[in-house]
């Protein structure tokens, strides 16, 4: 199963938890494992608390100042930085599934992070049940 993200920046973190139910629910999965995974190498998959907007905006901030767009970088194309950001944060998400449900913590979202926007990006769910 896949799903598309539009993002607006060249770095920004959307929430794509209800996505990623939204793709459940379509299953019939009822206990397994949700796999996400995000086949871009300057994007990112990660999970975090969602209750406040402001954490995401500090993540970029920091992951922004650790990593800047000048450094003095190699690569041609201009993006090292987005290849490092997204080593850093990683490409994939391996979540528990119960009652046909995402198992997170009361304050935990799925997120999406752009390294290398605007673009159109993918993500890809697998489900794994448990027998």
């Amino acid at each position: 199963m896949q799903f598309t993200v539009k993002t607006r920046s060249q770095t920004e973190i959307i929430d794509i938890t209800d996505s990623v139910q939204d793709m459940l629910q379509k299953s019939s999965l009822e206990q397994g494992l949700c796999f996400v995974f995000v086949p871009h190498t300057t994007a990112a998959v990660t999970i975090n608390e969602s209750a406040d907007p402001s954490v995401k905006s500090d993540m970029l901030n920091v992951i922004n100042q650790v990593i800047p767009w000048e450094a003095g970088y190699r690569h041609m194309e201009g993006n090292s930085p987005a290849h490092i950001k997204s080593t850093l944060v990683g490409a994939s998400e391996l979540i528990a599934v119960e009652k046909g449900r995402l198992v997170l913590g009361t304050w935990q979202g799925i997120f999406f992070c752009e390294f290398d926007g605007p673009r159109t990006r993918k993500v890809n769910i697998n489900l794994f049940p448990f027998k």
